[in-house]
């Protein structure tokens, strides 16, 4: 088998039937690629989804439940069940368009040994598609991003999987990046292998989930640069000195309790304004250097 598709789900139901319709929705034969679903212990409808998804699947499409774990132990579980020469790893909230196969396995045969990473395209709906065309308005630096890239499978053979012990939201992918730009994997670009990431604008209820992840991602942070002590890091996750002070300096100024007063008083169903969106974001990076401090202090030796 050429290619496995391989996604991990943890509560979204309201996306997963369209994504997994992508999946199965491809030019190339079925009987050259399949999808592999790791279901990371969702409570919501998501059995139902997967059953409505094997009656429409068009290829081989394995199913791997597991008590919620996170992320990487997800793709962990997912690529133990593999076939495919090459894996290709897109999240659940992704929706590949139909070439997206068909462009990563073509890239593949130019460049047999090489990463391979398809463009990304952020939508606010998976019914009102923007126009399939990648810009430099979509780019993203990123070397190895789960969102949408391929690898052969013999490579995570040789460099490993990812590191487990990265249970909370954040980095594990950047992590297995640096290992595979380490062991001197080659990665190439493909702005036709396709996908569109579900990015809705926020809502006032959504900012709580958006702190919530904040935090997680400051801790998986720290996590990172002692895992991967490499400038890269410092600059992916801006723990570096200077960054830190100047948003420590800005907490005792009073810019974390300022932005919590405002964005706590926003309130309704209602996307966020251009105003409001800019505080919440500016609130989600001061609670991030906030827990980057408390999360580095705990691991200092005393």
């Amino acid at each position: 088998m050429r290619a496995t598709i391989q996604l991990c789900t943890y509560n979204r139901a309201h996306l997963l039937e369209r994504v997994l319709d992508g999946c199965f929705e491809q030019t190339v034969a079925g009987d050259c690629y399949e999808v592999v679903l790791v279901n990371d212990g969702s409570s919501d409808e998501t059995p139902a989804v997967i059953e409505t998804a094997r009656r429409r699947a068009t290829c081989a499409f394995t199913v791997v439940e597991q008590a919620n774990a996170g992320l990487a132990r997800g793709r962990n579980a997912g690529i133990a069940r593999a076939r495919g020469e090459r894996i290709i790893f897109i999240d659940d909230d992704v929706l590949p368009a139909p070439v997206f196969v068909e462009e990563h396995l073509r890239s593949h045969e130019r460049r047999p040994e090489a990463i391979v990473r398809g463009a990304v395209i952020n939508t606010q709906s998976f019914e009102r598609l923007p126009t399939p065309t990648w810009t430099l308005a979509n780019y993203s630096a990123n070397y190895f991003w789960t969102s949408n890239v391929s690898v052969p499978r013999r490579t995570l053979e040789r460099v490993g999987n990812f590191t487990e012990s990265f249970v909370e939201y954040g980095w594990e992918d950047i992590e297995l990046g640096m290992r595979l730009r380490a062991a001197g994997v080659r990665g190439i670009f493909n702005r036709f292998a396709l996908a569109f990431h579900y990015k809705p604008r926020p809502r006032p209820s959504d900012v709580a989930g958006m702190l919530r992840q904040a935090r997680a991602q400051a801790r998986s942070a720290v996590q990172l640069r002692e895992l991967q002590p490499h400038w890269r890091v410092v600059l992916a996750t801006g723990d570096d000195p200077l960054r830190r002070k100047l948003h420590r300096a800005a907490r005792k100024l009073g810019a974390l309790r300022g932005l919590e007063r405002s964005v706590g008083a926003l309130s309704g169903e209602r996307a966020l304004s251009g105003r409001e969106l800019a505080a919440a974001r500016a609130l989600a990076r001061e609670t991030y250097y906030a827990e980057l401090d408390a999360a580095r202090a705990q691991r200092e030796p005393a």
